[in-house]
């Protein structure tokens, strides 16, 4: 057996024998791959953000370094009741996160009204000469329209099954460790 291949019998081990360390680091690559595509969507494919949008992106910005922090701790040994509360911290997260998707999806689909608010920023109008063109030429990004959808979902609706699977993988991390 060559080098490489028992590196990765020996990656797959630690992974399997750590289940903290596994359901934290498949967490931090499924929240960035998460931010990545939204970022993507954004600044590739020019899929503005609604204020909705930016709210479902927060749970994952603390996610990401916790759970690596969660992953690292649990390879040098730190104590597992602080891994296993780290992973119960992001579960959380995740799950009040799926539901400000499924509130955003419902705006969506017209099924309840979304927050007064959620019409867009119109940041700097410059002065009051140019405020009539300004305001012509500003594009608000509305929360009650999906800007994209795949197979009926909106990313909105993908952002609630992501975030469920992120938890769901927390969440039976944290129960194998209390198992083992």
């Amino acid at each position: 057996m060559d080098q490489t291949a028992g590196d990765r019998m020996s990656r797959t081990r630690i992974l399997r024998d750590q289940p903290i360390a596994a359901a934290a680091s498949l967490v931090a690559l499924g929240a960035m791959a998460t931010i990545g595509g939204a970022w993507f969507f954004q600044y590739a494919l020019g899929y503005l953000p609604c204020e909705l949008c930016l709210e479902q992106r927060y749970a994952y910005y603390p996610a990401i370094p916790l759970a690596v922090i969660v992953a690292a701790g649990a390879l040098n040994g730190w104590p597992r009741r602080l891994l296993v509360a780290g992973l119960g911290i992001i579960a959380i997260a995740m799950l009040i996160n799926a539901g400000l998707g499924v509130y955003h999806s419902g705006v969506e689909w017209k099924w309840w009204a979304g927050p007064t608010a959620c019409g867009g920023t119109l940041g700097d109008l410059g002065s009051a000469g140019d405020l009539l063109s300004r305001v012509q030429t500003t594009h608000v990004i509305r929360c009650d329209e999906a800007a994209w959808r795949f197979l009926g979902l909106s990313l909105a609706g993908y952002n609630v099954l992501i975030s469920l699977a992120l938890a769901g993988i927390a969440v039976v991390g944290a129960r194998k460790a209390m198992a083992n």
